[in-house]
């Protein structure tokens, strides 16, 4: 078969055959079909402070740009958690209930700084103990 060949086939085939046709292929070549993340900043970083190995990951930790809220412990107040879970994400009432009885639990994940301290403060206000990693 040719390149051309292989394109038309998966052209005609359906949003499901081509999803069960990306997991056939991540199993086969052990491989995952994830969007790459460039990171430019952090070589360039690490190569002015001399050795590699003693600075890299202290830059990469000083440059990082998305954070998780994590919910350590409910607190007293489990139902005005519970409506803080809810007006900061877009949980119905069950899927919240079961996120904060599961505690510790990750409220939100991939969000800037700016959107995490202001998910911490609003769940902190409603008495639960959070963090933001």
């Amino acid at each position: 078969m040719t390149k051309d060949e292989i394109l038309e086939a998966i052209k005609q085939m359906s949003v499901i055959d081509l999803a069960d046709l990306v997991k056939s292929l991540e199993s086969e070549f052990g491989i995952t079909a994830a969007a790459p993340v460039a990171v430019a900043a952090a070589p360039a970083a690490a190569a002015p402070g001399g050795s590699a190995g003693d600075g890299s990951s202290a830059d990469q930790d000083d440059e990082k740009t998305e954070f998780a809220v994590v919910l350590q412990d409910v607190g007293a107040n489990k139902i005005n958690v519970i409506k803080a879970v809810r007006e900061v994400t877009t949980l119905g009432l069950r899927e919240a209930k079961e996120l904060v009885e599961a505690a510790p639990s990750r409220v939100k994940e991939a969000i800037a700084q700016d959107e995490a301290n202001k998910v911490k403060e609003a769940l902190e206000a409603a008495g639960a103990k959070v963090a933001v990693e």
